[in-house]
């Protein structure tokens, strides 16, 4: 199954489809699991769904299930968590409202459909901050800036847990860029967002929106000249396939979000909610382990197959932040100042 970005382009019927479905899902399975318990003890045990948009063989799902896991684990068995991918609960928008609304009181999935949810999500779109995904992970687990964020979270109806990743996202092209002016000119495919966008129109290329079924034809016929995404995209979508060159841009981290109904985590016992925490470290650990070996398969199938892959030197990664100033510049009207300093130390 191809692994493919978000999509909110739903009509209203699919959506009301999606949330009614994953509604009786999940009272379904927690009737089922709840009656089942009650014949065998009188402690109540817990059925919850927890909904993706993503396909199975992603990070994303693997930090899902052992989140699921760890969940069962330490709970001895009392919370029961289980895990619907591929968008059978809704798409990343709905997935959002759903959890906002209680439907559905776990979510996993990256932070980009979260800018219109939660303003000061638009600070992880803030390119090239870190240098290595290291320095990223240290931040997004800075005990100062996690309770902000959480803060953020719970303003908007969520309990936030913690972020995974599927490391960095970065540049595919027929053109090699082996100066910050190779960048100018490149016609590059980007998701609709406007610090994204932004942030190639400062590097002179010609950002162009377009949805990402068409990306794999578009580079076939050279309707455009690169694309942007996390290794996992480039090799499950064979993106490489109809590119030359990978450049390691590392222009933007890909977090992944677990998140919480806030209503369904207030009513939770604190020993239940310490069990989901410890749970999602845990998770957390591990997805990033998985992560890491992963892109490093990714790469190496990417060289396999003759596609060159591009380191951009110092002088051109540090032209590369400066020319990224306005956007920046956008990025702190909309977000907490604080955050933002925390951030990206500006």
């Amino acid at each position: 199954m191809l692994l493919q970005e978000m999509t909110w382009k739903e009509t209203d019927t699919d959506m009301k489809y999606r949330r009614l479905t994953g509604v009786m899902v999940s009272v379904a399975f927690l009737g089922l699991l709840t009656g089942c318990a009650g014949k065998e003890s009188t402690e109540q045990r817990y059925a919850y769904p927890l909904g993706t948009a993503s396909p199975e063989d992603t990070v994303t799902q693997i930090y899902a299930e052992k989140f699921a896991e760890e969940a069962d684990r330490l709970s001895d068995g009392r919370i029961k968590i289980t895990v619907y991918p591929n968008s059978v609960l809704g798409g990343d928008r709905e997935l959002l409202e759903s959890c906002y609304d209680g439907d559905i009181p776990f979510v996993v999935q990256n932070t980009a459909p979260q800018v219109n949810f939660i303003d000061d999500t638009a600070i992880f779109d803030a390119p090239c901050v870190f240098d290595d995904i290291e320095e990223l992970r240290d931040k997004v687990d800075q005990p100062e800036f996690l309770s902000r964020m959480q803060e953020s979270y719970r303003d908007a109806g969520y309990e936030l847990l913690g972020y995974a990743d599927q490391g960095f996202r970065v540049m595919s092209s027929n053109k090699e860029v082996s100066s910050f002016s190779d960048f100018k000119g490149q016609k590059i495919r980007t998701m609709e967002d406007p610090y994204q966008l932004s942030f190639w129109k400062k590097l002179k290329a010609n950002p162009t929106p377009m949805s990402f079924s068409e990306v794999y034809i578009g580079l076939q016929q050279h309707t455009i000249d690169a694309q942007e995404n996390p290794y996992e995209v480039i090799v499950s979508n064979r993106l490489y396939e109809q590119q030359d060159y990978i450049i390691e841009t590392n222009h933007v981290p890909h977090l992944i979000s677990l998140i919480v109904s806030e209503d369904f985590y207030k009513k939770l016992s604190e020993e239940d909610q310490k069990i989901l925490r410890e749970a999602e470290e845990i998770a957390k650990e591990y997805a990033r382990e998985k992560s890491d070996e992963r892109i490093s398969e990714k790469i190496r199938e990417i060289e396999e197959s003759g596609t060159k892959i591009i380191t951009p030197d110092e002088e051109t990664r540090e032209q590369m932040k400066e020319a990224s100033t306005p956007v920046y510049d956008q990025i702190e009207k909309v977000t907490d100042p604080e955050l933002f300093h925390l951030y990206t130390g500006r």
